[in-house]
Protein backbone atom coordinates (compact mmCIF):
# COMPACT_ATOMS: atom_id res chain seq x y z
CA UNK A 1 0.00 0.00 0.00
CA UNK A 2 2.88 2.19 0.29
CA UNK A 3 4.37 1.35 -2.54
CA UNK A 4 0.87 2.80 -4.03
CA UNK A 5 0.77 5.88 -2.47
CA UNK A 6 4.38 6.72 -3.44
CA UNK A 7 3.82 5.52 -6.89
CA UNK A 8 0.63 8.78 -6.96
CA UNK A 9 2.84 10.80 -5.01
CA UNK A 10 5.42 10.30 -7.69
CA UNK A 11 2.85 11.48 -10.09
CA UNK A 12 1.57 14.18 -8.36
CA UNK A 13 5.16 15.65 -7.55
CA UNK A 14 5.85 15.21 -11.24
CA UNK A 15 2.83 17.86 -11.87
CA UNK A 16 3.32 19.96 -9.21
CA UNK A 17 7.18 20.72 -10.11
CA UNK A 18 5.91 21.11 -13.78
CA UNK A 19 3.01 23.75 -12.38
CA UNK A 20 5.69 25.65 -10.31
CA UNK A 21 8.31 25.82 -13.63
CA UNK A 22 5.49 27.28 -15.74
CA UNK A 23 4.21 29.53 -13.20
CA UNK A 24 6.56 30.83 -11.09
CA UNK A 25 7.93 34.02 -12.20
CA UNK A 26 11.01 33.84 -10.92
CA UNK A 27 12.44 30.22 -12.74
CA UNK A 28 15.32 28.05 -13.44
CA UNK A 29 15.27 30.43 -17.00
CA UNK A 30 16.19 33.07 -14.73
CA UNK A 31 19.80 33.98 -13.79
CA UNK A 32 20.79 34.34 -10.13
CA UNK A 33 22.06 38.04 -9.66
CA UNK A 34 25.47 37.68 -8.10
CA UNK A 35 25.30 38.31 -4.47
CA UNK A 36 22.64 34.63 -4.36
CA UNK A 37 25.71 33.02 -6.48
CA UNK A 38 27.93 34.24 -3.72
CA UNK A 39 25.28 33.26 -0.78
CA UNK A 40 25.20 29.53 -2.55
CA UNK A 41 28.79 29.33 -2.85
CA UNK A 42 29.40 30.63 1.10
CA UNK A 43 26.74 28.29 2.53
CA UNK A 44 28.27 24.82 2.95
CA UNK A 45 31.16 24.52 5.41
CA UNK A 46 32.67 22.30 7.57
CA UNK A 47 33.23 23.53 10.15
CA UNK A 48 29.86 25.79 9.69
CA UNK A 49 31.00 28.60 12.12
CA UNK A 50 29.70 31.54 10.16
CA UNK A 51 26.71 33.21 9.95
CA UNK A 52 24.39 31.85 7.16
CA UNK A 53 26.53 28.60 6.76
CA UNK A 54 25.66 24.74 7.46
CA UNK A 55 27.85 21.82 7.61
CA UNK A 56 26.64 19.14 4.77
CA UNK A 57 27.87 16.47 6.65
CA UNK A 58 24.88 17.02 9.06
CA UNK A 59 22.63 16.16 6.19
CA UNK A 60 24.54 12.76 4.77
CA UNK A 61 23.18 10.45 6.76
CA UNK A 62 19.45 8.85 8.10
CA UNK A 63 17.43 12.09 8.46
CA UNK A 64 13.96 10.75 9.68
CA UNK A 65 14.35 11.56 13.34
CA UNK A 66 15.39 15.41 12.27
CA UNK A 67 12.82 17.97 12.19
CA UNK A 68 10.61 19.54 9.83
CA UNK A 69 11.03 23.32 9.17
CA UNK A 70 8.92 26.07 8.46
CA UNK A 71 9.66 29.57 8.02
CA UNK A 72 7.82 32.84 7.54
CA UNK A 73 8.82 36.37 7.32
CA UNK A 74 6.75 37.21 10.93
CA UNK A 75 4.16 35.03 13.31
CA UNK A 76 2.01 34.41 9.70
CA UNK A 77 3.90 31.02 9.15
CA UNK A 78 2.29 30.12 12.39
CA UNK A 79 -0.86 29.35 10.78
CA UNK A 80 0.46 26.98 8.43
CA UNK A 81 2.64 25.18 11.23
CA UNK A 82 -0.72 24.52 13.06
CA UNK A 83 -2.46 23.47 10.09
CA UNK A 84 0.60 21.23 10.29
CA UNK A 85 -0.04 19.75 13.82
CA UNK A 86 -3.52 19.37 13.70
CA UNK A 87 -3.43 17.18 10.10
CA UNK A 88 -5.72 14.00 10.21
CA UNK A 89 -6.48 13.62 6.75
CA UNK A 90 -4.55 10.42 6.10
CA UNK A 91 -4.61 6.94 7.75
CA UNK A 92 -0.88 6.74 9.50
CA UNK A 93 -0.33 3.00 8.72
CA UNK A 94 -1.54 2.74 5.26
CA UNK A 95 -0.67 6.41 3.85
CA UNK A 96 -4.02 6.22 2.20
CA UNK A 97 -6.45 9.08 2.28
CA UNK A 98 -8.72 8.90 5.52
CA UNK A 99 -8.68 10.16 8.69
CA UNK A 100 -7.74 7.56 11.39
CA UNK A 101 -7.84 9.62 14.68
CA UNK A 102 -3.96 10.23 14.78
CA UNK A 103 -2.49 13.36 13.74
CA UNK A 104 -0.40 12.88 10.77
CA UNK A 105 2.98 14.07 11.45
CA UNK A 106 2.62 12.59 14.88
CA UNK A 107 6.22 11.22 16.08
CA UNK A 108 7.56 14.25 13.76
CA UNK A 109 9.40 17.72 15.28
CA UNK A 110 9.90 21.08 14.09
CA UNK A 111 11.56 24.17 14.25
CA UNK A 112 9.80 27.38 13.00
CA UNK A 113 11.95 30.77 11.85
CA UNK A 114 9.91 33.98 11.77
CA UNK A 115 12.41 36.39 10.05
CA UNK A 116 10.74 39.40 12.43
CA UNK A 117 13.35 41.18 12.24
CA UNK A 118 12.91 41.40 8.40
CA UNK A 119 9.42 41.77 7.53
CA UNK A 120 7.19 42.28 5.68
CA UNK A 121 8.75 40.48 2.55
CA UNK A 122 5.35 42.05 0.35
CA UNK A 123 6.76 45.30 0.39
CA UNK A 124 10.87 44.43 -0.89
CA UNK A 125 9.34 43.97 -4.79
CA UNK A 126 7.82 47.43 -5.12
CA UNK A 127 11.00 49.15 -3.59
CA UNK A 128 12.53 47.42 -6.57
CA UNK A 129 14.46 44.98 -3.96
CA UNK A 130 13.91 41.65 -5.40
CA UNK A 131 17.34 40.41 -5.46
CA UNK A 132 17.25 41.22 -1.54
CA UNK A 133 14.26 39.35 -0.67
CA UNK A 134 15.65 36.61 -2.37
CA UNK A 135 19.29 36.75 -0.43
CA UNK A 136 16.65 37.17 3.02
CA UNK A 137 14.22 33.91 1.27
CA UNK A 138 17.50 31.74 0.83
CA UNK A 139 19.43 32.67 4.16
CA UNK A 140 16.18 31.13 6.31
CA UNK A 141 16.65 28.20 4.44
CA UNK A 142 20.46 28.23 5.64
CA UNK A 143 19.50 29.03 8.89
CA UNK A 144 17.01 26.16 9.03
CA UNK A 145 19.46 23.49 7.21
CA UNK A 146 22.26 24.75 9.72
CA UNK A 147 23.10 24.52 13.81
CA UNK A 148 24.07 28.71 14.40
CA UNK A 149 21.73 30.69 16.47
CA UNK A 150 22.06 33.17 19.26
CA UNK A 151 20.80 32.69 22.61
CA UNK A 152 19.38 35.86 23.15
CA UNK A 153 20.03 39.21 21.64
CA UNK A 154 22.74 40.02 24.32
CA UNK A 155 24.55 37.24 23.77
CA UNK A 156 28.53 37.84 23.02
CA UNK A 157 28.77 35.08 20.68
CA UNK A 158 26.57 32.04 18.93
CA UNK A 159 26.00 28.44 19.64
CA UNK A 160 25.13 25.67 17.68
CA UNK A 161 22.95 23.38 19.43
CA UNK A 162 19.79 23.22 16.77
CA UNK A 163 19.15 20.61 14.96
CA UNK A 164 19.44 20.59 11.03
CA UNK A 165 16.04 20.26 9.19
CA UNK A 166 15.68 17.21 6.89
CA UNK A 167 12.26 19.31 4.99
CA UNK A 168 11.46 22.89 4.57
CA UNK A 169 7.83 24.39 4.77
CA UNK A 170 7.92 27.59 3.05
CA UNK A 171 4.58 29.40 4.98
CA UNK A 172 5.26 32.78 3.48
CA UNK A 173 3.18 33.44 0.36
CA UNK A 174 5.92 36.02 -0.99
CA UNK A 175 8.53 33.98 -0.04
CA UNK A 176 6.72 30.92 -1.79
CA UNK A 177 6.77 33.38 -4.91
CA UNK A 178 10.07 34.80 -5.24
CA UNK A 179 12.02 32.13 -3.41
CA UNK A 180 11.03 28.37 -3.93
CA UNK A 181 12.92 28.15 -7.04
CA UNK A 182 15.45 29.40 -5.68
CA UNK A 183 16.10 27.08 -2.66
CA UNK A 184 15.23 23.80 -4.60
CA UNK A 185 18.00 25.46 -7.07
CA UNK A 186 20.30 25.71 -4.01
CA UNK A 187 19.50 22.51 -2.58
CA UNK A 188 20.35 20.71 -5.85
CA UNK A 189 23.64 22.56 -5.96
CA UNK A 190 24.47 21.62 -2.67
CA UNK A 191 23.28 17.79 -3.49
CA UNK A 192 21.43 17.68 -0.07
CA UNK A 193 18.20 14.91 0.62
CA UNK A 194 16.12 17.73 1.74
CA UNK A 195 12.65 18.79 -0.25
CA UNK A 196 11.17 22.02 -0.04
CA UNK A 197 7.59 22.86 -0.75
CA UNK A 198 5.37 26.64 -0.81
CA UNK A 199 2.17 27.46 -0.26
CA UNK A 200 0.94 29.59 -3.48
CA UNK A 201 1.16 25.89 -5.34
CA UNK A 202 -0.77 24.00 -2.76
CA UNK A 203 -3.02 26.68 -2.83
CA UNK A 204 -4.14 26.40 -6.25
CA UNK A 205 -4.80 22.69 -5.72
CA UNK A 206 -7.07 23.89 -3.11
CA UNK A 207 -9.22 25.61 -6.17
CA UNK A 208 -9.04 22.56 -8.15
CA UNK A 209 -10.93 20.45 -5.08
CA UNK A 210 -13.67 22.96 -5.25
CA UNK A 211 -17.28 21.96 -7.23
CA UNK A 212 -17.66 23.45 -10.90
CA UNK A 213 -20.50 25.14 -9.02
CA UNK A 214 -18.37 27.17 -7.23
CA UNK A 215 -16.13 28.13 -9.90
CA UNK A 216 -16.42 29.12 -13.77
CA UNK A 217 -17.42 31.62 -16.02
CA UNK A 218 -20.10 32.89 -14.26
CA UNK A 219 -17.95 33.50 -10.62
CA UNK A 220 -14.81 34.88 -10.10
CA UNK A 221 -11.90 34.19 -7.49
CA UNK A 222 -10.86 36.64 -5.40
CA UNK A 223 -6.73 36.60 -4.51
CA UNK A 224 -5.74 38.03 -0.96
CA UNK A 225 -2.32 38.93 -0.28
CA UNK A 226 0.30 41.04 0.61
CA UNK A 227 0.93 43.59 -2.37
CA UNK A 228 4.47 41.83 -3.73
CA UNK A 229 2.92 38.56 -3.66
CA UNK A 230 0.54 39.82 -6.38
CA UNK A 231 2.86 41.72 -8.25
CA UNK A 232 4.41 38.02 -8.48
CA UNK A 233 1.36 37.00 -10.54
CA UNK A 234 2.00 33.50 -9.08
CA UNK A 235 -1.51 32.75 -7.82
CA UNK A 236 -3.44 33.46 -11.19
CA UNK A 237 -0.48 31.70 -13.22
CA UNK A 238 -0.59 28.80 -10.26
CA UNK A 239 -4.78 28.35 -10.44
CA UNK A 240 -4.97 28.53 -14.16
CA UNK A 241 -2.32 25.94 -14.55
CA UNK A 242 -4.10 23.47 -12.04
CA UNK A 243 -7.39 24.09 -13.63
CA UNK A 244 -5.73 23.73 -16.73
CA UNK A 245 -3.84 20.27 -15.88
CA UNK A 246 -7.44 19.33 -14.41
CA UNK A 247 -9.36 19.99 -17.63
CA UNK A 248 -11.71 22.45 -15.51
CA UNK A 249 -13.12 25.88 -16.78
CA UNK A 250 -11.09 29.27 -15.89
CA UNK A 251 -12.90 31.87 -13.70
CA UNK A 252 -12.33 35.68 -13.75
CA UNK A 253 -8.83 35.82 -11.22
CA UNK A 254 -8.97 39.25 -9.30
CA UNK A 255 -5.88 40.27 -7.05
CA UNK A 256 -5.97 42.63 -4.07
CA UNK A 257 -2.70 44.03 -2.45
CA UNK A 258 -3.08 44.46 1.03
CA UNK A 259 -0.21 47.35 1.58
CA UNK A 260 -0.43 47.33 5.88
CA UNK A 261 -2.78 44.33 6.61
CA UNK A 262 0.37 41.77 7.61
CA UNK A 263 2.27 44.17 9.73
CA UNK A 264 -1.04 45.46 11.30
CA UNK A 265 -1.88 41.57 12.56
CA UNK A 266 1.92 41.58 13.63
CA UNK A 267 1.50 44.51 15.94
CA UNK A 268 3.23 47.19 14.38
CA UNK A 269 2.75 50.36 15.93
CA UNK A 270 3.31 52.74 13.07
CA UNK A 271 0.48 51.06 11.43
CA UNK A 272 -2.11 50.62 13.85
CA UNK A 273 -1.66 54.17 14.69
CA UNK A 274 -3.36 55.34 12.21
CA UNK A 275 -6.34 52.42 11.10
CA UNK A 276 -6.83 49.12 13.07
CA UNK A 277 -7.26 45.70 11.59
CA UNK A 278 -10.92 45.91 10.86
CA UNK A 279 -10.28 49.51 9.37
CA UNK A 280 -7.87 47.92 6.80
CA UNK A 281 -9.71 45.24 6.38
CA UNK A 282 -12.87 47.25 5.39
CA UNK A 283 -10.67 49.92 3.53
CA UNK A 284 -8.99 47.42 1.23
CA UNK A 285 -12.13 44.77 0.78
CA UNK A 286 -13.92 48.03 -0.44
CA UNK A 287 -10.99 48.91 -2.06
CA UNK A 288 -10.95 45.62 -4.66
CA UNK A 289 -15.32 45.90 -4.64
CA UNK A 290 -14.71 49.44 -6.63
CA UNK A 291 -11.84 47.84 -8.97
CA UNK A 292 -13.99 44.74 -9.53
CA UNK A 293 -16.91 46.61 -10.80
CA UNK A 294 -14.98 49.21 -12.75
CA UNK A 295 -13.99 46.41 -14.74
CA UNK A 296 -17.08 45.68 -16.03
CA UNK A 297 -16.68 42.14 -15.39
CA UNK A 298 -19.77 41.45 -13.41
CA UNK A 299 -18.82 37.73 -12.44
CA UNK A 300 -19.76 38.13 -8.65
CA UNK A 301 -16.62 36.87 -6.36
CA UNK A 302 -17.59 33.28 -5.11
CA UNK A 303 -14.09 32.17 -3.76
CA UNK A 304 -11.30 33.75 -1.64
CA UNK A 305 -7.82 32.54 -1.45
CA UNK A 306 -6.03 33.64 1.48
CA UNK A 307 -3.12 34.74 0.17
CA UNK A 308 -0.94 35.60 2.79
CA UNK A 309 -0.52 33.31 5.91
CA UNK A 310 -1.24 36.39 8.24
CA UNK A 311 -4.72 37.08 7.19
CA UNK A 312 -6.22 33.03 8.31
CA UNK A 313 -5.67 35.15 11.78
CA UNK A 314 -8.24 37.61 10.76
CA UNK A 315 -10.16 35.66 8.20
CA UNK A 316 -13.53 36.31 10.06
CA UNK A 317 -13.19 39.67 9.91
CA UNK A 318 -12.79 39.12 6.13
CA UNK A 319 -15.84 37.12 5.52
CA UNK A 320 -17.55 39.54 7.86
CA UNK A 321 -16.70 42.41 6.02
CA UNK A 322 -17.81 40.83 2.45
CA UNK A 323 -21.11 39.84 3.74
CA UNK A 324 -21.67 43.40 5.41
CA UNK A 325 -20.99 45.23 1.95
CA UNK A 326 -22.81 42.70 0.05
CA UNK A 327 -26.23 44.26 2.21
CA UNK A 328 -24.70 48.04 1.71
CA UNK A 329 -27.51 50.15 0.86
CA UNK A 330 -26.79 53.50 -0.34
CA UNK A 331 -29.15 56.09 -1.68
CA UNK A 332 -31.19 53.00 -2.28
CA UNK A 333 -29.00 50.99 -4.30
CA UNK A 334 -26.50 47.78 -3.51
CA UNK A 335 -23.63 48.65 -4.66
CA UNK A 336 -22.14 45.81 -4.07
CA UNK A 337 -24.54 42.74 -4.29
CA UNK A 338 -23.75 41.79 -7.74
CA UNK A 339 -20.19 41.61 -7.49
CA UNK A 340 -20.82 39.23 -4.49
CA UNK A 341 -21.85 35.75 -4.08
CA UNK A 342 -24.34 34.49 -1.55
CA UNK A 343 -22.01 31.94 0.04
CA UNK A 344 -18.75 32.73 -0.28
CA UNK A 345 -15.70 29.32 -0.25
CA UNK A 346 -12.63 30.15 1.46
CA UNK A 347 -9.55 28.67 0.66
CA UNK A 348 -6.94 28.35 3.39
CA UNK A 349 -3.25 26.89 1.44
CA UNK A 350 -2.11 25.99 4.59
CA UNK A 351 -4.31 22.88 5.01
CA UNK A 352 -3.32 22.04 1.52
CA UNK A 353 0.49 23.00 2.35
CA UNK A 354 0.09 20.52 5.24
CA UNK A 355 -1.25 17.65 2.69
CA UNK A 356 1.63 18.23 -0.13
CA UNK A 357 3.94 17.62 3.16
CA UNK A 358 2.79 14.58 4.53
CA UNK A 359 2.90 13.08 0.91
CA UNK A 360 6.12 14.70 0.30
CA UNK A 361 7.90 12.94 3.48
CA UNK A 362 6.32 9.03 1.99
CA UNK A 363 7.75 9.94 -1.31
CA UNK A 364 10.91 10.52 0.07
CA UNK A 365 10.90 7.95 2.87
CA UNK A 366 11.52 10.44 5.23
CA UNK A 367 8.75 10.08 7.64
CA UNK A 368 9.81 9.85 11.44
CA UNK A 369 9.66 6.42 13.69
CA UNK A 370 5.86 6.51 15.59
CA UNK A 371 6.11 5.05 18.80
CA UNK A 372 3.84 4.07 21.36
CA UNK A 373 5.03 6.28 23.70
CA UNK A 374 4.36 9.35 20.95
CA UNK A 375 0.66 8.78 20.53
CA UNK A 376 -1.13 11.28 21.38
CA UNK A 377 1.60 13.31 22.68
CA UNK A 378 2.93 16.79 22.07
CA UNK A 379 5.55 17.11 19.82
CA UNK A 380 8.41 18.76 19.85
CA UNK A 381 8.75 22.07 18.67
CA UNK A 382 11.59 25.11 18.11
CA UNK A 383 10.53 28.54 17.87
CA UNK A 384 13.37 31.10 16.60
CA UNK A 385 12.95 35.02 15.51
CA UNK A 386 15.01 37.31 13.92
CA UNK A 387 16.47 40.43 15.74
CA UNK A 388 18.22 43.71 15.36
CA UNK A 389 21.94 42.74 15.84
CA UNK A 390 22.99 45.13 18.33
CA UNK A 391 27.01 44.40 17.94
CA UNK A 392 26.62 45.34 14.44
CA UNK A 393 28.23 48.92 13.80
CA UNK A 394 26.46 50.08 10.78
CA UNK A 395 22.46 48.73 11.53
CA UNK A 396 20.20 51.89 11.70
CA UNK A 397 17.42 51.24 14.68
CA UNK A 398 13.74 52.82 13.96
CA UNK A 399 11.90 54.51 17.10
CA UNK A 400 10.32 51.19 18.20
CA UNK A 401 13.65 49.47 18.58
CA UNK A 402 13.01 47.25 15.39
CA UNK A 403 15.34 48.43 11.73
CA UNK A 404 14.79 51.61 10.59
CA UNK A 405 11.88 51.13 7.79
CA UNK A 406 14.40 53.13 5.01
CA UNK A 407 17.92 51.04 5.91
CA UNK A 408 15.98 47.77 5.84
CA UNK A 409 14.41 48.56 2.72
CA UNK A 410 17.85 50.27 1.15
CA UNK A 411 20.11 46.97 2.18
CA UNK A 412 21.70 45.48 -0.76
CA UNK A 413 22.54 42.05 -1.42
CA UNK A 414 25.86 40.61 -1.15
CA UNK A 415 27.24 41.65 2.14
CA UNK A 416 27.48 38.45 3.90
CA UNK A 417 30.36 40.26 6.28
CA UNK A 418 27.43 42.35 7.76
CA UNK A 419 25.25 40.30 9.96
CA UNK A 420 22.68 43.68 10.83
CA UNK A 421 20.34 40.73 12.08
CA UNK A 422 20.57 37.64 14.88
CA UNK A 423 18.20 34.29 15.11
CA UNK A 424 17.40 33.86 19.18
CA UNK A 425 14.47 31.79 20.84
CA UNK A 426 11.55 33.28 20.42
CA UNK A 427 9.84 34.76 23.68
CA UNK A 428 6.26 35.31 24.40
CA UNK A 429 7.09 39.00 25.16
CA UNK A 430 8.54 39.62 21.77
CA UNK A 431 5.39 39.33 20.60
CA UNK A 432 2.45 42.33 20.30
CA UNK A 433 -0.31 41.62 22.90
CA UNK A 434 -2.57 41.64 19.86
CA UNK A 435 -0.78 38.85 17.88
CA UNK A 436 -0.26 36.57 21.08
CA UNK A 437 -3.91 37.24 21.43
CA UNK A 438 -5.00 36.03 18.29
CA UNK A 439 -2.17 33.38 18.62
CA UNK A 440 -3.34 31.95 22.13
CA UNK A 441 -7.36 31.78 20.69
CA UNK A 442 -6.79 30.53 16.99
CA UNK A 443 -4.06 28.63 17.02
CA UNK A 444 -3.91 26.24 19.83
CA UNK A 445 -1.27 23.74 18.66
CA UNK A 446 0.97 26.45 18.51
CA UNK A 447 0.03 28.19 21.45
CA UNK A 448 0.62 24.96 23.56
CA UNK A 449 4.37 24.56 22.07
CA UNK A 450 5.17 28.17 22.76
CA UNK A 451 4.06 27.59 26.13
CA UNK A 452 6.36 24.59 26.91
CA UNK A 453 9.26 26.23 24.94
CA UNK A 454 8.58 29.59 27.38
CA UNK A 455 7.88 27.48 30.72
CA UNK A 456 11.63 25.85 30.03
Amino acid sequence: MEDYLIMRSTLLQLAIWIACWMAGRIDAQQSSPAGLDHLIAHAPKSPSLAAWTFDPSDLRQDLRQLPIGVFDSGIGGLTVLEAILGLDAYNNDTLQPGADGRKDFEGESFVYLGDQANMPYGNYPAAGQIDYLRELILKDAIFLLGRRYWPDTNSTEPVFTKQPVKAIAIGCNTATAYGLTDINSALKTWNLPVFAIGVVQAGARGVVQLPDAVIGHESSIAVLATVGTCRSEAYPRAIQQALGQAGRRQPAILQKGFVDLAAAIEGDPQVLARNSVQQIVHRDIREMLESHKQSGSGQPISTVILGCTHFPLVKEQIINTLRDLRELKEEGQYPYQSLIAESIHVVDPAEWTARELFRSLALARLRAASTDQQSGSEPSIDFFISAPNPRCPSVQLGPDAGLDPSYKIARQPGQLTVEDTIVVPLQLDQIPAGSLNLIRHQLPHVWSGMKRQNDQ
